[in-house]
């Protein structure tokens, strides 16, 4: 019990510091390209730590077990090269209990993976889908930018705002300009709108937002032609079309599981068997990297985690392809991602046995020799 303790503390703590260190790289980054959205005008800026909020279980589902793998790496690989895994071996550690002592703490975090993945994961997807759509349903003047040209990429739209009233939600010098197709014609027209100031309204009985322009004029006609149409206006109101703000893997992945569970689809079996499979990796990942981290002096704790790294992004890989091919219905349901599974539970057997199986062969055959 007092090796257990002593090799599960060592692995557990290096797993709190790895995460965390995966966890604030990944963040960052994708903290980085929201902030470029809120720049751009895509959603409001007061909901920004909400959503990276509800975004986090879906990083920590696939960060957690990385980090398990490389802390049984590095861990490890320094008891190697400090010795202490040769005098634990002297004291009757053998592979197989060390294996043993290794798959506890593996299976520890493998249920907090697979609670992540099958119940908070899809849930915080679910709050993120809907928290961004609420925010550029009502992003108005919020995320309106003054003195900067914006694009809007599903409408093509491109908006002009000279100063913002933050204080009433009011806006002044508002310039728009939008290609549109004539109807039963493949002529292109443009419409391109100045006013002197405009404010976003929310209708009550329906909630379709509308924006409203005052004092303005409004000029539309094909690019190259001499014939627009003017039109000078008190007020204009337009309606604004609520943005898709779901891909398609969110849609899947913010299902829950017993959703998923009764579905045939091949999209949602895929999803399900995915979210099984992040919790399954975690043991079978444990036993590879408790394989791969014996060495030695000369090698240093460092010396295989090039490869097993790569191994490890094999492994996932395979999984997530499995995953389309699935969805697609290229891959059979049955056996389905359990096939990659097998294969590399075979393989780091096979990696953590092959020097006594080795050297059991290379006895047997002295001994025949002789």
């Amino acid at each position: 019990m007092i090796l257990f303790r002593y090799l599960a503390s060592e692995v557990l703590k290096s797993v709190f510091a790895v995460t965390l260190t995966l966890l604030v790289i990944i963040m960052s980054g994708r903290f980085v390209k929201y902030l470029a959205q809120v720049a751009s005008g895509d959603f409001a800026p007061d909901v920004l730590f909400l959503i990276m909020l509800y975004r986090l279980p879906g990083f920590l589902e696939v960060v957690l077990p990385l980090g398990l793998f490389i802390s049984i790496l590095l861990s490890y690989g320094r008891l190697y090269v400090d010795s202490e895994m040769t005098v634990m071996s002297a004291c009757g550690l053998s592979r197989r209990r060390l294996l043993l002592y290794t798959q506890i703490p593996a299976l520890f975090v493998a249920a907090i993976v697979a609670y992540i993945s099958m119940v908070v994961s899809p849930a915080g997807i679910q709050a993120y889908v809907a928290e961004l759509a609420e925010s550029r349903a009502e992003i108005g003047v919020k995320a309106a930018v003054e003195g900067r040209f914006r694009i809007d990429k599903s409408s093509g739209r491109v908006t002009y705002i000279e100063r913002i009233d933050r204080d009433d939600q009011s806006m002044s010098g508002v310039f728009m300009a939008q290609a549109e197709m004539a109807e039963g014609d493949e002529r292109s027209f443009v419409s391109v709108v100045a006013a002197d100031s405009g404010r976003f309204q929310v209708d009550e009985e329906t909630g379709a937002r509308h924006l409203v322009l005052d004092n303005g004029v409004r000029y539309v006609g094909e690019p190259g032609q001499a014939d627009y149409q003017f039109t000078s206006f008190e007020r204009l109101s337009q309606l604004m079309r609520e943005p898709e703000v779901k891909t398609y893997r969110q849609e899947l992945d913010g299902k829950s599981t017993a959703e998923l569970w009764g579905s045939d689809r091949l999209e949602d079996i895929a999803a399900v068997q995915w979210r099984i499979s992040l919790s399954v990796l975690v043991p079978i990942a444990a036993l590879i990297a408790v394989s791969l981290s014996k060495t030695d002096h000369r090698r240093g704790r460092y010396g295989k985690m090039f490869p097993a790294f790569m191994l490890y992004m094999v492994y996932l890989v395979a999984l997530n392809a499995v995953r389309d091919a699935i969805a697609k219905g290229d891959w059979p349901v049955f056996p389905g991602m359990w096939v990659i599974h097998g294969v590399f539970l075979l393989l780091g057997l096979v990696l953590l046995y092959r020097d006594s199986a080795y050297r059991h062969w290379w006895l047997g055959w002295r001994r025949k020799s002789a």
